[in-house]
């Protein structure tokens, strides 16, 4: 168990947190949710001890473990990728580097080997023989290849270093872990393994994600931030949120009665007050006036943009036409032969763990980048509007703010016409004369979808534009798409964005060939698992014959 007792932290003269009390018991796995800013990624690092509080203190059961998630990429860069995940658990990972030191002297005292010969049995007792095969498994499981394994980090991708610390985290099965945004730059499929990890996981677990889908698989109670205060809810994200919006219905309709009484007593007061006959009745009706004390509701500080996307024309029959597009990055061919229609109706999601074609495919139609072969044709009555995954560049110009910014892009040179639209995405006031130079990234995603939102187009592709976006602007941004009437083409992390917006899930696997299904990704993912299965037995079949 881990409790905060009390805990209050101060910036300067802000309190972040004030008085907080709450214990995270085992067994149960808790989503740590609240707007931007509210505090949740310091929280983290109050309970993990790499920050201290103001007041109060942070108290674990003593002997129990506490793991987690590194947030620095490069801080294991000379280390191999098994040692990394074993540092894991610190302890384990002291011995065996001790042992290795005496086991490889050549004067061999009595001494040392009473030492090797302790280590040796505190080894044993915590598994120690069983470290690496554990490791290689949970590598294994987040799609880290066997041939990495011995390779130091340096060598490794960004998304595969992110792998492996969240590999080192989750190893030697910790009391309790501590994740911080742990499905950032993770695939579909390495977020599937983790859910099931975390399903399975005995221990406490405290969780910060914007993965909506995610919190609803594996959280058993969410713990809210707002205000600086954490309330606990029982149950997954969804059920806090019918839970949270049902005690601000029920608190407004317990006041609305309260001021009903409140009008009915001080109608009665006045009327009678001077009447003799009635000065008791009053008298006492001001009494219960006094003892009438409305619910404080306080307004969340949480804000939800407006996204909605409307065409400016209708889109015809004829949409998009791809025939035998090929292309070769670096010598690896991430495109081999795609071809593909789309409908008037269509909204494709790009799904699996093929990043750079999924990337490239979108630059190629939105024409940024040339194919090597094929061609492809966009209908007359079409208009694109693209988001890059990749969008440092779009902010490189000679406008000084965000709202000189997003006229360019506009017909209607109007200035208030143009901050509507910044204003739907919560630059309201002097935020939209906000200077594009310091835009934080989920500002300039913001801006970017006021962007498409002003371009009117009835085709929108967008590569992975959850990145950088609180819970409440995914949330908006889901309905947002739900409701736009052109089509998509879209790549997302974001399991609830791709199932209830999609109509079509293509994946381009390795070697760079299509598959293309018209199906919902739940239903995508069911066959898919059915055919590994069928596989697997054909295999094992095979064997015994």
């Amino acid at each position: 168990m881990i409790s905060a007792n009390n805990v209050t932290l101060r910036v300067g003269k802000k309190a972040l947190f004030e008085d907080v009390n709450i214990k995270f018991t085992e067994g149960n796995c808790y989503g740590l949710i609240g707007a931007n800013g509210a505090g949740k990624s310091t929280f983290l690092k109050i309970l993990s001890g790499q920050l201290e509080p103001t007041k109060g203190e942070i108290a674990i059961t003593p002997g129990e473990r506490l793991s987690f998630l590194q947030q620095d990429h490069f801080k294991y860069d000379e280390y191999p990728v098994l040692d990394t995940v074993i540092m894991g658990n610190a302890r384990l990972y002291e011995i065996m580097k001790e042992k290795e030191v005496i086991y490889a002297k050549e004067d061999f005292t009595d001494e040392d080997g009473i030492r090797a010969s302790e280590l040796e049995a505190e080894f044993a007792t915590m598994n120690g023989w069983e470290a690496e095969s554990d490791a290689a498994s949970l590598l294994n499981g987040l799609g880290i290849d066997t041939e990495l394994h011995y390779k130091n980090m340096k060598d490794l991708t960004g998304p595969e270093k992110v792998k492996v610390l969240l590999a080192q985290a989750l190893f030697g099965n910790p009391d309790i872990l501590l994740l911080d945004e742990p499905t950032n730059h993770l695939d579909l499929d390495a977020i599937a393994w983790l859910e099931e990890f975390l399903i399975n996981f005995d221990n406490t677990v405290i969780v910060v994600s914007h993965d909506r889908y995610f919190l609803n698989k594996v959280c058993t109670q969410i713990a809210d931030i707002d205000y600086g205060k954490i309330q606990l809810y029982a149950g997954n994200y969804d059920f806090w949120y019918e839970s949270s919006q049902l005690l601000i219905r029920q608190m407004k309709e317990a006041n609305k009665k309260k001021e009903e009484k409140i009008k009915e007593l001080q109608e009665f007061i006045s009327r009678f007050s001077a009447n003799a006959s009635k000065s008791k009745q009053a008298t006492s009706r001001k009494r219960a006036l006094e003892k009438i004390q409305l619910d404080e509701i306080k307004p969340s500080s949480r804000k939800y943009p407006y996204i909605d996307f409307r065409p400016s024309r209708e889109i015809g029959n004829e949409v998009l036409t791809v025939e035998g597009l090929s292309k070769t990055i670096d010598g690896e061919k991430v495109l081999d032969n795609i071809s593909f229609t789309l409908g008037r109706e269509d909204k494709v999601a790009f799904v699996g763990g093929n990043e750079l074609a999924k990337t490239v495919l979108f630059k190629i139609l939105i024409g940024e980048m040339e194919p090597d072969e094929g061609t492809y044709k966009w209908g007359v009555t079409t208009s694109q509007a693209y988001f890059p995954k990749d969008f440092g560049g779009e902010f490189d110009s000679d406008y000084t703010t965000i709202t000189e910014w997003l006229t360019q892009y506009s017909e209607e040179k109007d200035v208030t016409y143009v901050r509507g639209f910044l204003g739907r995405m919560l630059f309201s006031g002097e935020d939209g004369v906000k200077k594009i130079k310091v835009l934080s990234g989920g500002e300039k995603v913001r801006c970017l979808l006021s962007k498409m939102m002003i371009s009117g187009a009835n085709v929108l592709l967008l590569d992975e534009p959850t990145n950088h976006l609180d819970m409440e602007a995914i949330t908006a941004l889901n309905n947002g798409l739900i409701k736009f009437p052109g089509v998509l083409l879209f790549t997302s992390r974001d399991h609830q964005i791709v199932q209830t917006t999609a109509n079509r899930i293509m994946e381009i696997v390795p070697g760079g060939h299509l598959i293309d299904k018209i199906t919902t990704y739940d239903e995508y993912l069911e066959n898919d698992e059915m055919a590994r299965k069928r596989q697997t037995y054909s295999v094992q079949t095979e064997e015994n014959d």
